[in-house]
């Protein structure tokens, strides 16, 4: 087996350890509530802070990557995550959740958001580079469809501490992992990228790590991917994708059910099962990615997803129908397959070398939208006694994503990045 699969194992171990703090937002915030008297408005508020850091933090690490080593960051973001989760289980005051759960764990899992998965992929595979992002990006799927009824049952039954508590080992346990089994580049190993055959050379290789510090790297591709319409297309779509996805289902997904008279512990476990279906349709979407234009991948994404957030309304209920299994189901295949072709598309546009760096930026307008919706969400249900508004508001948002997405300009045609020696 060559050894990019094992990095790969790695890389996705260590995604779904990070991604079982953030899935389990939604169950934990009637908890803290219940406990500490605070407002819906006051714990969404710092579910907002933590999802607009996670993305503004992302392109700044995928500099911080490439300078001081992948292995290093994401070992340091772990152990980050792990000890402010720990902090949280002796918080009282509003400022402590903002801090730890808001600032610090938002900063620790932006160091290791979907960037650290399109940094690997892109170094250590030359073929398969859609599906292997598609399964980076389903790790966030896979982390809520093991822990998320472990942590909203271990929540009901022994108190959220408890469940905060088995956040902590997995962090911990990926710091490990992390910093005994994952290499940097292929090239530390005297290897070339899988799908390279001996004989080839690269015909663009990957840059080594320059003096330039890492703010001033992200600072400076951001300004010359924003001079491109594509960048902008790109972030907005991806904005849009946040908003529909963490800040509005994973965040709210939860009450919203529970508003319409399903248990908490039910509701997670439909959120769990969205996240069984995230991993089919990740994975094919980055197949797909291989072989289709990724414009119109995208089209058809956000557009159906659109057409499905109408229907919430009808189908979330008391009882769990047929139309909410279909919600479920179509939601979960769609959760993140916007993935794939967006990273793609970023390096199709922008080059191998800054592509990782592009899609951080492009990353953080999806936290933005995803914070964004978590307030506002969290707002309308606040002042309008119920989510109706929301979903309609994020509908539409989908369907204007959809037709912004097949304006992007195809890429013009890029050098091989492997030529015989």
């Amino acid at each position: 087996m060559h050894p990019a699969w094992i990095v790969a194992a790695v890389t996705l171990g260590a995604l779904v350890a990070a991604a079982a703090f953030r899935s389990s937002i939604g169950v934990l915030l009637e908890p803290i509530e219940a406990e500490f008297g605070w407002s819906r408005a006051t714990t969404s508020g710092a579910v907002t802070v933590n999802l607009v850091l996670y993305g503004l933090v992302a392109p700044f690490a995928a500099a911080l990557m490439e300078r001081w080593g992948v292995r290093r960051t994401v070992t340091a973001a772990l152990l980050l995550i792990g000890v402010a989760s720990a902090l949280t289980m002796v918080m009282t005051e509003p400022w402590h959740l903002w801090l730890l759960w808001g600032l610090v764990i938002g900063v620790g899992t932006g160091m290791m958001a979907l960037v650290f998965g399109a940094i690997v992929a892109n170094r250590w595979f030359h073929t398969h580079r859609g599906l292997v992002t598609g399964i980076f990006s389903a790790a966030n799927a896979t982390g809520q469809m093991v822990f998320l009824p472990v942590i909203a049952a271990t929540s009901t039954n022994f108190g959220w501490r408890a469940a905060v508590a088995i956040e902590c080992v997995l962090a911990f346990f990926g710091a490990v992992m992390v910093w005994l089994f994952l290499v940097d580049h292929p090239a530390d190993r005297s290897l070339l990228p899988y799908g390279v055959a001996e004989g080839y050379a690269l015909g663009a290789p990957a840059p080594r790590p320059s003096d330039e510090p890492p703010v001033r790297t992200a600072l400076r591709v951001l300004r010359e991917a924003s001079r491109t319409r594509a960048f902008w297309a790109l972030a907005a779509t991806f904005f849009v994708c946040g908003w529909s996805t963490n800040g509005l289902i994973q965040t709210h997904f939860i009450p919203a059910a529970h508003d319409a008279g399903l248990t908490p512990t039910l509701a997670a476990g439909l959120l769990a099962i969205v996240g069984t279906f995230d991993v089919i349709g990740t994975i094919a979407s980055g197949w797909l990615t291989d072989r289709v234009d990724s414009r119109w991948l995208l089209l058809a994404y956000y557009g159906l997803r659109g057409l499905s957030l109408l229907a919430l309304d009808q189908v979330l209920g008391p009882e769990i129908g047929a139309g909410l299994w279909v919600f479920i189901i179509f939601y979960g295949l769609d959760w993140v397959a916007t993935v794939p072709p967006t990273v793609a598309l970023c390096r199709q546009h922008f080059g191998l070398a800054d592509s990782g760096i592009v899609f951080g930026w492009v990353f953080a307008s999806h936290m933005i939208g995803a914070g964004a919706s978590a307030s506002v969400a969290g707002w309308l249900r606040t002042t309008t006694g119920s989510y109706h508004t929301a979903w309609l508001l994020a509908a539409g948002l989908c369907l204007g994503a959809a037709a912004l997405a097949v304006t992007i300009r195809p890429a013009r045609a890029a050098l091989p990045e492997a030529v015989a020696t």
